[in-house]
């Protein structure tokens, strides 16, 4: 194609890059779901028949309910902190009541009383195996949240990247995506073959497109003036050909 006078061996290569945006939201005072957690809470706490009965695993339900309640910008972390501690209110309350139970089966098995003591055993046991459910949840729940703030920063990590690269390209933002003007040194006068300069641009832009191969590109030669219609339009052809050839090597 024909362009502007004196643009000689110009190559334009247009990427087409997905935009990445990230959006901040401010977190509410009090993260959501806390006051149900602490609720819940002052319930246990205020049960005549449990309070007392699993004082360590309440006091660890306690921390967890104050720390979801401190107000927390990051929503994701705000959300896994009430999780964590309406998870760790359910495991005081199992092993408050398992240790209910317990003291019933002695009870009743001072008494002799068969029937009685069979049903708190298997009350006991169910509570016992809540409580160990509770807190297997709890750890994986935990885990799963790591994993989801490890993913986060990944990405984030990886967008950074993609726009150091992107400057190191100096690539311009247009109507049409991302525009990098390799430079007028890659070819002679009337000719469509690289000159030996060229790798230079072509190796930073090969190995940008080989590290996100789901990213396109559209690349288009240019000459001068000079000459017919025909003859320039096939020149500029073939030197998009062979910048094309080049990126295709790399």
């Amino acid at each position: 194609m024909n362009t502007a006078p004196r643009m000689i061996g110009r190559v334009v290569v247009v990427a087409v890059i997905v935009a990445m945006a990230f959006g901040c939201a401010s977190a509410p005072k009090k993260p959501a779901g806390s006051e149900a957690v602490r609720a819940k809470l002052t319930a246990l706490q205020n049960d005549p028949s449990l309070a007392t009965q699993a004082p360590v695993e309440t006091q660890q339900a306690e921390k967890a309910v104050v720390l979801a309640e401190t107000s927390q910008p990051d929503l994701e972390l705000a959300a896994h902190r009430v999780l964590i501690a309406d998870r760790k209110v359910e495991t005081a309350r199992a092993q408050a009541q398992a240790k209910v139970a317990d003291g019933r089966r002695t009870a009743l098995n001072e008494q002799s009383d068969k029937a009685w003591l069979d049903a708190c055993i298997r009350e006991a046991d169910r509570a016992k195996v809540d409580a160990s459910m509770a807190r297997e949840d709890s750890v994986a729940q935990t885990a799963a949240a790591d994993r989801a703030r490890t993913d986060a920063t990944t990405a984030q990590q990886q967008a950074a990247e993609l726009q150091r690269q992107l400057e190191m390209l100096k690539a311009q933002p247009t109507d049409r995506g991302l525009v990098l003007t390799l430079g007028d040194t890659l070819f002679a006068t009337g000719r469509a073959e690289l000159t030996a300069g060229a790798s230079a641009n072509l190796d930073r832009l090969g190995s940008f497109l080989g590290q996100y191969p789901e990213r396109t590109a559209a690349i288009e030669g240019f000459t001068d003036d000079v000459g017919s219609e025909g003859s320039n339009q096939a020149l500029s052809q073939r030197r998009a050909d062979s910048v094309k050839g080049y990126l295709i090597g790399r």
